[in-house]
């Protein structure tokens, strides 16, 4: 039975929400995500992997620090000194800004590290594990200058030339597919969004900066299993075929609030015949960093007393907390900041404090009050007071959606 272990989106480099530690001079962040990635290396090599098989954004920046580099390196080659294969895809977060530069995961193939495989470019690898070989049709994140001339994008929009790479793509895996040996097993990396993706808002990625390609062509039957990079919600589509995205390996920010984090252990039988390879693909949590909201309703006749046993019941300790505190009008300098931090001492890190003043008058926009409206709601409702057309409208909402969805997921 060979085993896989499928990670992805790790982003080295995030400091937010830490502090630098006084004895290594490095955000205390940066442990976080290193605990995270010791973890995904132990587990491989404490438990028989054949592949681990990381689909993109090793790091925040397209220009990593050489601290960041150093210590990714390091746990990299732990699995290769252990005779681990490492298949190493590059998301958007690891290609340089111009077409000529090397991305940020390139000096692996550039140095000839043993038993690591880097897929700067879309094309099927044969990678021999030590249970028999393995095909992985490989898709990085596609640069429109690399896919398309001037020619191809003149005069065309945004959409235009996003469905001129979706095309492209689509035409290019469905070659690839249908090239595969299918007595061998085969599994498509890619980093990129699917039509079926949703993100922390739970609305469908069917449009805006980026392109998107169709599920249907992602879950080939050729493919016995799809593991995926780039939605930092961990989800999953069952049929025809597994595709998998782990989501990122450690919490980001409170869009991954409440959430695991994690790696998937594929189990896939390579007697088997096409179809019936897929044994198990579970997921295993990694120890995370917990972000939590507490919201407060203060509007008692002792509004700090509220405040401090509403933090006297809430689990904080080690984690990244903010408070959102619901006051009357007149009453928000009864409850000192000062206080609230002392109840917050076991906190690992205090984002924010608000202090929401609740509003005696309401918004004119018809019958709905600001404070239940959310950030769309409010900005349609905008529009049509507006008169803008109901396609300017869909349009907006759809980009505001976008814009909202990259946020919370660190995109």
């Amino acid at each position: 039975m060979m085993r896989i272990l499928h990670f992805a989106d790790l982003h080295l480099g995030v400091e937010s929400y830490g502090r630098i530690d006084p004895a290594t001079g490095l955000s205390t962040r940066l442990s976080d995500f290193l605990t995270a990635l010791d973890e995904v290396v132990d587990y491989a090599i404490n438990n028989d992997v054949d592949l681990v098989l990381f689909c993109g954004d090793a790091y925040k920046s397209r220009d990593p620090s050489q601290t960041c580099q150093r210590e990714f390196a390091r746990r990299i080659r732990r699995l290769s000194i252990n005779d681990i294969p490492v298949f190493l895809l590059p998301g958007n977060h690891d290609l340089p800004h111009a077409v000529g530069r090397a991305t940020a995961v390139e000096i692996f193939d550039t140095l000839a590290v043993e038993n690591v495989t880097v897929a700067n470019q879309p094309q099927t690898y044969r990678i021999e594990t030590k249970k028999g070989t393995l095909l992985v049709v490989a898709l990085p994140w596609a640069r429109r200058g690399k896919l398309l001339s001037r020619e191809d994008t003149r005069n065309l929009s945004l959409e235009q030339i996003n469905e001129k790479m979706q095309e492209i793509l689509t035409d290019w895996l469905n070659t690839e597919a249908e090239s595969l040996d299918p007595g061998l097993p085969a599994i498509l990396a890619g980093h990129l969004a699917h039509s079926g993706a949703v993100t922390g808002s739970e609305k469908s990625m069917l449009m805006g900066r980026d392109y998107v390609l169709p599920l249907s062509v992602i879950a080939n039957p050729a493919f016995d299993y799809v593991a995926l990079g780039h939605m930092h919600n961990r989800q999953k589509v069952d049929s025809p075929v597994p595709v998998i995205y782990p989501g990122s390996l450690q919490t980001i920010d409170f869009g991954d609030e409440g959430q695991e984090k994690g790696f998937y252990l594929l189990q896939l039988d390579e007697s088997a015949e096409k179809g019936g390879r897929v044994s198990s693909y579970d997921f295993h949590p990694v120890r995370a960093r917990r972000f939590l909201t507490i919201k407060v309703d203060a509007d008692t006749d002792d509004p700090a007393g509220a405040v401090q046993q509403a933090l006297a019941g809430a689990d904080i300790e080690g984690a990244v907390v903010r408070v959102h505190i619901k006051v009357p009008p007149g009453k928000e300098d009864l409850i000192r900041e000062s206080e609230v931090r002392k109840a917050l001492k076991e906190a690992y890190f205090i984002a924010a404090i608000n202090k929401d003043v609740e509003q005696e008058r309401r918004s004119r926009l018809g019958t709905h009050s600001v404070e239940a409206l959310t950030p769309m709601d409010a900005l349609k409702l905008y529009l049509e007071s507006k008169n803008a057309s109901k396609d300017r409208i869909k349009l907006l909402i759809e980009y505001g959606e976008k814009l909202l969805s990259e946020r919370r997921n660190g995109v």
